[in-house]
């Protein structure tokens, strides 16, 4: 008898512009795997029927914006880090049971070494914006030992919400942060910084501008969008010779240790990045 399929996703709202089933497909079929990987749009009014769907349907999937925090109360189980974060991209079916993890940390981590060799421990950064993506990965940076993070964003009240919940975690690490209107600590904490991380959600329409302003992008300085398309934060960043990447490679790691989670086997890497880098090629 053949062996049934398994089914895999990735739910959003919206979730039509995803690339993972196309990544994730290719490395199912590399590798051998009888599964498919399908994006499905789901609101989060929805997310309740989706997760007894789940259970039944599925053997895994993807949470991406807006989510990540809502799909946590329809879950069996999550991880430390994300009791501490609030936010889960990666699920697991164990026998009818959801159990919920993160990839973004390490995804972040292996883009900003991969792109700029750059690693957490001993490492300072900046991010813009303090929305969920910049907790997941802030606890995930702590924990590996980054020296110094700092916080740039428009409610600097979030910002001092986060680092106490931080410095509870991980004492270890210094913190500080401001608005990005305080030209006197961007300048600062930016040139602290071994890379400036952009996590806001401007970028996502090609009209947005640039969270950061001009002056701060500093020549031969690493400049990370964790949005993967051609930013304004990122033409900028070229233009004045930093050194900057996309969040193309972010999804990619993300990714991979989503498909090992499931699989218990190692991701196809470069298989992934063949499809994910050749499918960016047609959007742009």
């Amino acid at each position: 008898m053949a062996e049934e399929k398994l089914k895999y996703a990735v739910i959003g709202d919206p979730i039509v512009h995803s690339l993972s089933p196309q990544m994730h497909n290719a490395a199912f079929k590399a590798l051998g795997i009888n599964a498919e990987y399908l994006a499905v749009h789901v609101r989060e009014q929805e997310l309740p029927l989706f997760a007894d769907r789940a259970r039944k349907e599925f053997a895994g999937f993807n949470i991406t914006v807006p989510h990540k925090n809502a799909i946590i109360p329809f879950l069996d189980s999550i991880s430390d880090e994300c009791s501490l974060t609030g936010s889960v991209n990666t699920v697991t079916n164990r026998d009818g049971r959801l159990h919920g993890e993160s990839t973004d940390g390490y995804g972040l981590e292996t883009a900003i070494k991969e792109e700029f060799g750059i690693p957490l421990e001993g490492g300072s950064f900046l991010f813009l914006g303090t929305g969920g993506t910049v907790k997941a990965v802030s606890f995930h940076f702590a924990g590996k030992k980054a020296k110094a993070l700092f916080f740039a964003n428009r409610t600097v009240s979030k910002s001092h919400s986060l680092i106490e919940e931080l410095d509870n975690e991980y004492p270890e690490t210094k913190y500080d942060c401001c608005s990005l209107e305080d030209e006197l600590l961007m300048d600062e904490f930016i040139s602290s910084s071994a890379a400036v991380i952009q996590c806001t959600s401007l970028g996502l329409n090609p009209e947005d501008p640039s969270p950061l302003d001009d002056r701060f992008f500093i020549h031969g300085k690493c400049y990370y969008d964790t949005i993967y398309k051609n930013t304004a934060f990122l033409k900028i960043a070229v233009g004045k010779g930093c050194r900057a990447a996309g969040g193309l490679s972010m999804l990619l790691h993300q990714g991979a240790k989503s498909f090992s989670i499931w699989t218990g086997k190692s991701a196809p890497v470069e298989v992934m990045k063949e499809v994910l880098y050749g499918e960016m090629k047609k959007h742009v």
